[in-house]
């Protein structure tokens, strides 16, 4: 035989069932209060009809002719006691007695009474009055009323007629025994309904007692904002029901959102429609106005949908280092293809070393060296600005391994220092470098493969700006998608392994992270030409600092080298990745 455990027999009632304990007893206690207020008052009620029948019975037969006629025989009981009996019977009352001012009875319901005084006051009754008593008489304790027989101004006889208390008892324990089944059925009833509520409530709450449901709030809550993920919860008509500090942050939400719906808070499109959706969305990247967000739902069903579970993951550092990861592979394997170049290149100095031809071999080294010096100089010569010329120099690699000419227009100048701190270098690295990438990939397999990148500061009526410019020679941008171009998931290419469509995406974002613009039109010699232009609230003082050091130098003069950085520039008009000129 198995016994309960200890921690089910003392584990408190479940909410439901306080309900239900709580409310079957208030219901218990208003019936039978209600049924003792409806016993006395029905009782109270009963008396008092039996006074007012007693006494119209009584003066009744008091004005009666007849009676007073039969008093004045010699034998008044004789008529009397008939016509007493067929009044009582008539009338439900329990005795009608007549008797003469003395007391002395002429008519009684048991025949050995009559002649007998009279058990109760009279005295009122004898001053003219009518009056009403309970008396315990032979009968009984009785409700009665006594009233005199008057004739010519004189008091010639009494009456008296009753209702015996117990009778009276008979008639309200009819009516309780009514009420109590009444109540009866009420207290059924209203039980049945609070069985019946109580057991959907025992449903919505799995049976959990009042001190559960309070440990799981304050577990609810707790675990809502420790959560460091955003959490959104939606209801049936996709309105926010519920959302943690996470959330808050992430999509921006105020306060006030609860119970509005989700194409009502500003999101972008993209990530509305999937908040909107009625299938479960695994692990979709999204972009925000300044985040990258990972986003997940999951339908919340008990028999039908109650709502949807969201779940945000930032990941805008993470996106931004793997944009750093790809880029860092894109070097290392241009850094793989110049080693292979610079081997052969070794390999064909040491063969004219042993062929005898030491000068020539001189010859060919030395130009490879002013080559690579030259493209190296022309970058930082344009942009000295070391993030920027660093990106630049990978990238030329890049685009030469896969057949595309980088170039550094001549309208470039970025001197180093010139930028603010505000200004960080990931985000610069950020939009050009997919401007770049992006460039590549148009540009890549086409007749005189180019990418053209501009890069200055300018002054203009909103203060100094920023300007990159990347042009390509591919296909160009459909005005049509002119600003499609720029959402997450678009791309005119197929997808690879880790999808397309995020790079310009990324750009627009942290554009209008530092409040600037971008605009997409078609370049002159045709295919696209994108443009960045940042506000720089600091660039007036760097500027002149970046100019006075200028000056400097060239007042001091030129360095050793100067001749042949300057003889590399006039060689070399452009940057040609891998040493064409």
């Amino acid at each position: 035989m198995r016994f309960p455990r200890a921690s089910r027999v003392l584990r408190p009632r479940s909410l439901a069932g306080q309900l239900f304990a709580v409310q079957a007893v208030l219901l218990a206690v208003v019936v039978v209060g209600y049924a003792l207020f409806t016993y006395v008052s029905d009782r109270s009620q009963a008396e008092e009809a039996a006074r007012r029948q007693a006494t119209a019975v009584a003066r009744t037969v008091a004005d009666s002719p007849s009676v007073r006629q039969a008093i004045h025989t010699e034998n008044p009981t004789a008529e009397l006691q008939p016509y007493a009996l067929k009044v009582q019977h008539d009338a439900e009352v329990d005795f009608v007695t007549i008797m003469n001012p003395d007391g002395i009875r002429w008519t009684h319901p048991d025949p050995a009474q009559i002649g007998q005084h009279f058990r109760g006051h009279i005295e009122q009754a004898l001053r003219g009055g009518t009056f009403t008593e309970t008396y315990t008489g032979t009968l009984g304790a009785s409700v009665r009323a006594v009233t005199p027989i008057e004739e010519g101004g004189r008091i010639i006889g009494l009456v008296s007629a009753g209702i015996r208390v117990e009778a009276i008892s008979a008639r309200v324990q009819e009516q309780l025994t009514a009420l109590i089944g009444v109540g009866a059925g009420a207290l059924a009833l209203g039980g049945i309904g609070t069985y019946v509520v109580n057991a959907r409530l025992r449903r919505h709450t799995h049976g959990m007692n009042a001190t559960e449901l309070s440990n799981m709030h304050d577990y609810h809550q707790a675990a809502l904002h420790a959560v460091r993920e955003g959490l959104l919860m939606l209801d049936g008509q996709y309105r926010v029901a519920l959302f943690n500090d996470g959330a808050q942050e992430l999509l921006g939400l105020t306060d006030d959102v609860v119970g509005r719906s989700v194409a009502d808070l500003g999101l972008p499109t993209p990530l509305t429609g999937a908040l909107l959706a009625s299938e479960p969305r695994v692990d979709e990247v999204h972009l925000t106005a300044t985040r990258v967000l990972v986003v997940n739902t999951s339908p919340v069903s008990g028999g039908h949908r109650r709502g949807t579970v969201v779940t945000l993951r930032d990941v805008t550092e993470l996106q931004s280092l793997m944009g750093e990861l790809d880029s860092e592979r894109g070097f290392t394997q241009a850094l793989r293809s110049q080693a292979h170049e610079a081997a052969n290149r070794l390999h064909t100095v040491v063969s004219l070393i042993e062929l005898g031809r030491a000068d020539e071999a001189v010859d060919f080294a030395t130009a490879e060296l002013e080559l690579a010096q030259a493209l190296t100089d022309q970058v930082v010569a344009a942009v000295s600005e070391p993030v920027l010329a660093a990106l630049l120099l990978g990238k030329a690699a890049q685009a030469n391994e896969r057949g595309v000419e980088l170039v550094v227009s001549e309208d470039s100048r970025i001197d180093d220092g010139l930028l603010p701190e505000s200004l960080s270098a990931r985000d610069l690295v950020t939009v050009l470098g997919n401007l770049i990438d992006n460039a590549v990939d148009a540009a890549q397999g086409t007749a005189g493969a180019r990418v053209t990148v501009t890069a200055y500061t300018t002054e203009s009526d909103t203060g100094a700006e920023l300007v990159l410019r990347v042009a390509d020679t591919g296909a160009g941008v459909d005005p049509a998608h002119a600003e499609a171009v720029f959402e997450r998931g678009f791309s005119t290419k197929p997808a690879g392994p880790g999808g397309r469509g995020l790079g310009l995406a990324l750009v627009r974002q942290t554009v209008r992270r530092n409040e600037g613009t971008l605009t997409v039109t078609e370049a002159t010699g045709g295919g696209a030409e994108f443009e960045v232009r940042l506000p720089l609230p600091t660039v007036g003082s760097a500027r002149a600092g970046a100019e006075t050091e200028t000056a400097r130098s060239r007042c001091a003069g030129p360095g050793p080298d100067a001749g042949l950085r300057t003889g590399s520039q006039s060689a070399v008009p452009r940057v040609v990745p891998g040493g064409h000129v």
